[in-house]
């Protein structure tokens, strides 16, 4: 198969090289040279690791670089059976692209964004055969993250959205398929993990360190929300909420907090601008945690049911199905459970009762418990 990846940051190259060592010819796009010489350098080194660790030899390491070429001009990509966009987020450049992309490919060839929020619909709508687009939503670091989301909009052919799962599972991806709606699965289910954490600092309950140290020592969370912010990077972070927040319709289950807000604007971006909710510079140590269990259970509770009660509504809304998005969870942002699964297992009862007596105190929608978990505690079933 000939894929073309168009964009050699971070997502680009990463898909890439997913791409070329499942044995797929891939050519490798990006208008600027340097952007392109950066991406070969990262291969590069990537492969060496694995060399180092034991993963792959020589001889792999020199056919995954042979799949890959590195083109500047659009037209390069003109013998693709699949081309993936992994560039800027932004609604008017992709369509431009797509629009252009489309008179140099060959009419079976399928189009697909790996946009993380936008819509595939509106993506689709540019091209002349928008029955040939498709979300594939990858997640960094590709070659790490087993999860990918594949997004048909209401313009794909059922042939194009079969072909596009059993192209992503080929290789060895699991695959999750999701309603064209913002965020679509992961980037939808998610926001209460960064949105109660931050609402919980806000009240004062309890500072950054001791909220992520209670959702890794309760939760067993690998990152606690504001160590994964700083990650991700507060002005991503931030504008995926915004996105969220906006499509639908400014619902407040997913009101962006004013304290990312104001961090995002001071340039405290996390990691990669050396501070964020933490500081990175050299010699800079890490506030300790107030190593309080009762507070901490009460922290974990807060947010695990808002992210159950996310996760409800999302199956109630028919976004993906409770293994989809079970899977989601688990592989695309490393949970340690599936939320439907951690329902059961905290007992859809309890999650009602906690969700109904936050909606009590605050009188906030953003608080109102889903249809579906009311109708499961009715009727005392489980998602599994």
């Amino acid at each position: 198969m000939n894929v073309g990846i168009i964009g050699s940051g971070t997502m680009g190259s990463g898909i890439a090289q997913v791409a070329a060592t499942a044995g797929c010819q891939v050519k490798l796009y990006d208008t600027n040279q340097a952007a392109l010489d950066k991406a070969k350098a990262t291969l590069e080194k990537i492969l060496n690791r694995l060399i180092e660790k034991g993963r792959i030899d020589a001889d792999e390491k020199n056919r995954i670089q042979s799949n890959i070429s590195y083109v500047g001009n659009l037209k390069d990509l003109s013998d693709s059976n699949l081309t993936i966009e992994a560039i800027v987020e932004n609604l008017d450049i992709k369509k431009k692209v797509f629009s252009e992309l489309e008179s140099y490919v060959a009419d079976d060839c399928i189009i697909a964004s790996n946009t993380s929020s936008l819509s595939i619909a509106s993506i689709a709508a540019s091209l002349q055969k928008p029955e040939r687009c498709v979300g594939i939503h990858f997640f960094n670091p590709a070659p790490l993250m087993k999860l990918v989301e594949v997004i048909p909009a209401i313009q794909t052919s059922e042939v194009v959205l079969q072909k596009s799962i059993n192209t992503i599972s080929d290789w060895k991806k699991v695959v999750a398929v999701a309603k064209d709606t913002p965020g679509f699965i992961v980037n939808r289910v998610a926001r209460p993990f960064y949105g109660e954490a931050l609402r919980i600092y806000e009240e004062g309950i309890a500072d950054f360190t001791t909220i992520d140290w209670s959702l890794k020592t309760i939760g067993g969370f690998r990152m606690g929300p504001f160590e994964l912010m700083d990650f991700i990077g507060n002005d991503v972070n931030y504008t995926v909420t915004e996105t969220v927040f906006t499509a639908f319709y400014f619902d407040p289950r997913y009101k962006p907090a004013f304290t990312q807000k104001r961090f995002s604007e001071a340039g405290y971006l996390g990691r990669k601008s050396g501070k964020g909710y933490y500081d990175y510079t050299e010699g800079a140590t890490k506030p300790a945690p107030i190593e309080d269990k009762a507070l901490a259970e009460k922290i974990f509770n807060r947010v695990i049911v808002m992210l159950i009660n996310e996760a409800a509504d999302a199956l109630f809304l028919n976004i993906a199905s409770a293994e989809d998005i079970d899977n989601a969870m688990t592989k695309g942002v490393n949970y340690p459970k599936g939320l439907l699964a951690w329902a059961d297992e905290i007992g859809i009862d309890k999650c009602v009762t906690a969700l109904d007596r936050l909606y009590d105190e605050y009188h906030e929608d953003r608080y109102r418990c889903s249809p579906l978990l009311r109708k499961m505690n009715r009727e005392h079933k489980t998602f599994f």
